[in-house]
């Protein structure tokens, strides 16, 4: 069966297998780039893992905001490619593929030059303090200098799934994940380079998957190929490109803000203990979000294709299984979260005051945990059929609309627990807000079936 068109007439749920289970692991090493480097950091002896450990946390909305960049091209890319190919149009799709390569290799490098002119000032800006500051201006300039190679690797991988190749899309992210993995303790401990070592062999590991990429669209076995006309930008393919990946931009940036935010009220109210804390929270619940977004990436081209397609009942049960699936994973990190949080921070650090905020903190602020897959899964729909404005709105009232407001009022009141008690706040206040759009949604999804089986009588 052509692989685009298994999308449209494959078991659903063997679809969603088959794309979201590669993603889920593609995302989980994705994430390993990160939560090892942490690893790696936090352990670094003479007393120097926990504050090279929060000088790192403290680059995290920079790190943020160049995934956004990554994400508004790339998944943009992705949504339309898969809509395209749903309505058999594959040199239009490979248009919006050329166009995204050039898209991607101009905004990389507008973030590494304004980031790089402006580090040290966002860096205190961000929350760092006179002790932190070395290591974390050390890890994120290296970084910096590499964001051309994650976004093109990312931004890319993304239509490798849409076209309908989620294991080589898996193989992609392995390749970078399992090769920073080898050299984070190589250049961290054999050759001395602390956190510059961790950010060196994560540029070095993001090459990689760039290379291999590259190589799938121009010379390997891709449906679509990236072809050197293509690459001249098309405006009209550019701002389709940006209305779609505007959502997770927008979710990215808000992430950033939000970020900056609670690492002031964090070190106002608990120091350079908190923030590290935060930081360590931030990687575990990662760890359990990860899979929900490589249950996005795989639904999303099933999803795109039949919405495509006008198979409005495939869109449904497509949607369906992946609020399911999102929701037994975030259930399942919610448990093991709360039964076992020493032994997960103590991962990262075995300070014991580190240990004793953080155990407090996870505690509080994952209390929500559960409903958070049901709502990033509505969410990316509403992005996966072209519908991008209710996606970002979805998307920004869990990470903007609601919770910068709480994370300014609440610490007044309760301080540092004010902190860890606005996410699951605003989690829980988001998750209804996305309940009643989905809901209107699958009855304009049910018109519309019955409108095209009266047209076929």
């Amino acid at each position: 069966m052509d692989k685009s068109k298994q999308l449209g007439e494959e078991s659903i749920g063997k679809l969603l297998m088959k794309f979201s289970i590669p993603a889920i692991v593609g995302m989980l090493v994705n994430a390993l780039y990160n939560v090892v480097d942490r690893v790696f950091i936090g352990h670094i002896g003479g007393g120097i893992g926990k504050i090279a450990l929060t000088g790192v946390t403290v680059t995290f909305p920079i790190s943020t905001i160049i995934m956004a960049f990554g994400m508004l091209v790339g998944i943009g890319t992705a949504a339309l490619i898969s809509i395209k190919l749903g309505q058999q149009k594959k040199e239009e799709a490979e248009h919006i593929l050329g166009n995204a390569l050039t898209l991607i290799i101009i905004t990389s490098l507008i973030v590494t030059a304004v980031g790089l002119i402006f580090l040290e000032p966002m860096l205190l800006k961000f929350g760092a303090s006179s002790e932190t500051l070395p290591y974390a201006k050390e890890y994120i300039t290296i970084i910096l200098i590499g964001v051309i190679f994650q976004n093109v690797g990312f931004g890319l991988n993304n239509t490798i799934r849409s076209e309908g190749n989620p294991r080589i899309a898996m193989f992609t992210m392995l390749i970078g994940g399992i090769l920073n993995t080898i050299l984070d303790p190589i250049f961290i401990f054999v050759f001395h380079m602390g956190t510059r070592g961790a950010a060196i062999a994560t540029v070095i590991s993001q090459a990689a998957n760039t290379i291999w990429v590259l190589y799938y669209f121009f010379g390997g076995s891709s449906v679509l190929k990236i072809r050197y006309k293509n690459l001249k930008l098309d405006f009209k393919v550019v701002k389709s490109i940006f209305a779609i990946g505007m959502s997770p931009f927008f979710m990215q940036i808000a992430a950033s803000v939000v970020t900056i935010i609670s690492n002031k009220s964090l070190f106002k109210y608990g120091g350079n203990y908190a923030i590290g804390a935060m930081g360590i929270i931030t990687s575990i619940v990662m760890m359990v979000l990860m899979p929900i977004f490589g249950i996005n990436q795989g639904s999303q081209p099933i999803i795109g294709y039949n919405y495509g397609a006008k198979k409005y009942n495939r869109v449904k049960k497509a949607l369906k299984l992946a609020i399911l699936s999102a929701t037994i994973i975030t259930t399942s990190g919610y448990i093991i979260i709360q039964l076992f949080p020493k032994q997960l921070i103590s991962i990262f650090n075995n300070d014991p005051e580190l240990i004793g905020i953080g155990i407090h903190g996870i505690r509080i602020y994952l209390f929500m945990l559960p409903i958070i897959g049901f709502q990033i899964v509505s969410s990316n729909y509403f992005q996966a059929i072209g519908k991008a404005k209710i996606s970002i709105f979805l998307g920004l009232s869990r990470q903007v609309i609601i919770l910068i407001p709480l994370l300014f009022i609440l610490p007044r009141f309760y301080e540092l627990n004010g902190v860890w008690m606005s996410g699951p706040i605003s989690d829980a206040l988001a998750s209804i807000l996305t309940a009643i759009f989905l809901f209107v949604e699958i009855k304009h999804l049910n018109r519309l079936h019955s409108e095209d089986n009266e047209v076929a009588i």
